[in-house]
């Protein structure tokens, strides 16, 4: 097999393996979110996000970034196939998460009256956080863990431990909350991310990594770039969720609560359930563009490899959503959610451009270079609310919908001249022909959903203009990863 063939199997492979975790995960999400909503109530419920919502807030303001950035130091030091400098490098890791892990407990019970009386406007459950900064240790370490895996690359534990934590914790906390109700919201959260952290663990020890003691002033020194990057990228983070808090109060201040409730809906599919594409390819994506960032060569290479199957994926994906947008809201929420249609049909589109900045993106992080990235994604952050906000002024929730669109069309032309003008990355004239074919398919079918009336001819063509999409990906990754090939061996 041919080393670039093997490179797109392994993208492909990762890909699939990760997408699967991902659609397990929700599944399993919607199980417990139906769970204590049938056994708990609104009010119980309420209580639960509450008190995870703190732990991430928390979590995020004290672990420095390092489940990212520590990927990028792990998955050098794996390339160099030097094993003392690997176990330094996780001994180094594990110290500090252990510090950032610690940090974030002792700021919660310090916090927790004040934490008690701002959530819930009152005293009584100053305990409650308390316990739950328990939890938040937990959840430190099992970051740790992961990072180790993802890391190391070690793919198949990484997709177990992530698996098996959710579901393992999904079977006990269920009874609690049966016989217990509204008690059991703490033991059930802090279950929850012991069994993560104690799977996480056990693959983790799988990997077996060379014993190797570090002091904590040797943790600090050595670890000083990852921590910096690390408080970048929390930075860019917190970036994120300030950005969508505006737009949000913007959203309510035009249009009302109702429509910041579309608005949330529509978002929670677009970043969680088509949003997981672009998460499974991250987990192994990440760690082997870091293991190569010193030459530009390769970084072109592994760039390729992962847009090249990402477009081709998510093409298919994005025509098959305009056939069945209607279906899925429904499916997902209710009818009355059918308002928020515009809103999705035009924001769907924007992933196809999403998929390729995305992958060139992620070299600053793999290169570590804070500055550009930090400057980077201030920028990029204004410009998305920016076309957020005018979008919803002229056009309502479809015009936000246009405004996601011509943020990403943007996104994609300013990442493709920075790293072009800073790194000397481009893609071969082939993947822009590639590209420029996916999009003119998108808009074929965008243009028949819009403007064909007849709902049957709208969609036969549709179904046509799918099956085109679907062969057509299918053929070329077939050409890059021989599924022939792989379905002989399978039955040899």
């Amino acid at each position: 097999m041919s080393e670039e063939k093997s490179a797109y199997r392994q993208v492909f492979k990762a890909t699939s393996l990760f997408g699967g975790v991902q659609v397990f995960q929700i599944l399993i999400s919607l199980v417990r979110s139906k769970v204590i909503a049938v056994l708990l109530g609104p009010f119980g419920m309420g209580i639960a996000a509450l008190l995870n919502a703190t732990i991430n807030v928390i979590s995020s303001f004290t672990n420095f970034g390092l489940e990212i950035s520590a990927v990028k130091d792990v998955s050098e030091a794996k390339a160099g196939h030097n094993e003392t400098k690997i176990a330094h490098t996780i001994a180094v890791v594990r110290r500090l998460v252990w510090i950032t892990g610690l940090l974030g407990m002792l700021l919660t019970i310090v916090l927790s009256p004040w934490l008690s009386q701002f959530t819930f406007e009152t005293d009584d459950y100053t305990w409650w956080f308390v316990w739950v900064s328990v939890a938040l240790l937990f959840k430190q370490l099992t970051a740790a863990n992961m990072v180790i895996l993802q890391g190391l690359r070690k793919l198949k534990h990484l997709a177990k431990a992530n698996v098996l934590g959710s579901f393992i914790g999904l079977l006990i906390t269920v009874p609690l909350y049966y016989y217990f109700g509204i008690d059991a919201i703490v033991p059930a959260i802090i279950i929850t991310f012991l069994l993560s952290y104690l799977w996480s663990r056990y693959f983790a020890q799988k990997a077996k990594i060379t014993p190797f003691k570090t002091t904590t002033k040797t943790a600090f020194v050595e670890g000083k770039a990852m921590i910096r990057l690390g408080v970048m990228l929390s930075i860019s983070g917190l970036l994120v969720v300030v950005s969508n808090y505006v737009l949000q109060i913007f959203i309510r201040y035009i249009g009302g609560e109702a429509q910041v409730g579309l608005y949330a809906a529509g978002f929670v599919i677009i970043n969680t359930y088509v949003g997981m594409v672009f998460k499974a390819m991250a987990t192994d994506y990440y760690p082997r563009l870091a293991a190569v960032a010193n030459d530009i060569i390769k970084v072109r290479e592994t760039v390729l490899h992962q847009a090249y199957i990402a477009v081709l994926i998510i093409t298919p994906i994005i025509i098959l959503f305009l056939i069945f947008a209607e279906f899925i809201i429904q499916l997902l929420y209710s009818s009355k959610f059918l308002p928020i249609v515009g809103f999705l049909v035009w924001a769907i589109m924007s992933t196809l451009f999403k998929a390729v900045s995305f992958s060139m993106g992620y070299i600053f992080i793999a290169k570590g270079d804070s500055k550009i990235f930090m400057k980077t994604s201030v920028l990029f952050n204004i410009l998305l609310l920016s076309s957020s906000m005018f979008g919803y002024y002229l056009g309502g929730l479809t015009g936000l919908g246009i405004g996601f669109l011509s943020y990403y069309i943007l996104h994609f032309i300013l990442v493709s001249t920075i790293t072009k003008l800073t790194y000397n990355f481009y893609f071969p004239t082939t993947f822009y022909l590639l590209f420029i074919g996916c999009i003119v398919m998108v808009g074929t079918a965008f243009g028949v959903y819009q403007l064909v009336d007849s709902l049957l001819w709208k969609y036969i063509i549709l179904a046509l203009i799918l099956i085109i999409a679907v062969g057509g990906s299918f053929k070329l990754l077939d050409k890059k990863l021989d599924f022939r090939d792989s379905i002989k061996n399978f039955r040899k």
